[in-house]
């Protein structure tokens, strides 16, 4: 596997790569890698010649500065991580090699970005999309690989794609969970022991109101969620919302498209996200 941390190593490569007719995967990451990211990985393997994984804490997206010093940085293990399985190029820029200057860019997503995530974290979605569409310009990739489990990142990733008329198929890929039914994060790392055996819960609550789904309205399922994390004390909801898949705007009844229940939750001062596809 080859380390690159230049924009222009890696732009002279990609080149190379391009002009031998091979296609490229390509999964972007803030690095802290588990199981889910290997799955991507795993994924872009399958269906592309070359994969690129990019590991970079990107600062512009943290709109909680705490938060941004707390996330868990472990390089050296995420390149042995992605050495064992089967990545191509690990690429690890610096904060000063990505933003030279203070970002400038702006984009607008309208509904899609003010709900959920949105709501809660002013700026965040701009940034995401400043470093996906920088990264995407450098590493020119065929395919971008992304989990469910972001579910609003994924879809503000895909109107971005959309927006810029960009190539690049978005590619998505199935929650990644614990065997204990916990949706794998790199956040889960920080949870202390008592929090862990807690968390859990988060996934049960939601794989129950799944199996009410037929017999409840959607007010109704969504009253159940949320007075459920109320009874339990260490848990503090964030939100839950039932969103149309497509627009991801809050609904009451199912349309012509799918229904997603979304959760933020905090836990040992630990926010945690989940989804359950109820159709």
């Amino acid at each position: 596997m080859r380390t690159i941390e230049h924009i222009d190593e890696l732009s002279l490569y990609i080149e190379d790569i391009i002009k031998q007719g091979k296609t490229i995967g390509f999964v972007p990451t803030m690095g802290a890698l588990h199981s889910g990211h290997i799955s991507l990985i795993e994924e872009a393997r399958k269906e592309n010649d070359i994969v690129v994984c990019s590991v970079f804490v990107n600062p512009i997206q943290f709109n909680n500065k705490e938060d941004l010093k707390k996330y868990p940085r472990d390089i050296e293990k995420d390149r042995k991580l992605l050495e064992e399985n089967g990545c191509d190029v690990l690429f690890c820029p610096i904060a000063e090699e990505v933003y030279p200057e203070q970002a400038k860019e702006s984009f607008s997503f309208g509904k899609l970005e003010e709900v959920m995530e949105g709501a809660q974290r002013p700026g965040h979605f701009n940034g995401v999309a400043v470093i996906v569409s920088r990264l995407f310009s450098w590493v020119r990739p065929n395919r971008a690989y992304f989990g469910e489990k972001d579910y609003q990142q994924l879809a503000i990733i895909k109107d971005m794609v959309s927006q810029l008329s960009s190539p690049v198929s978005i590619v998505a890929c199935p929650i990644i969970r614990e065997e204990d039914g916990l949706a794998i994060s790199s956040r889960n790392v920080r949870l202390c022991e008592e929090a862990r055996k807690v968390a859990p819960r988060i996934n049960q609550i939601l794989k129950k109101s799944f199996s009410m789904k037929d017999n409840l309205s959607i007010s109704q399922i969504k009253s159940f969620v949320i007075d459920e994390f109320k009874y339990i004390k260490d848990f503090e909801i964030e939100y839950f919302e039932i969103v149309d898949d497509k627009t991801l705007q809050p609904i009451m009844k199912k349309g012509e498209n799918g229904v997603v229940g979304c959760i933020a939750v905090w836990l040992d001062g630990v926010r945690l996200i989940d989804i359950v596809r109820y159709y």
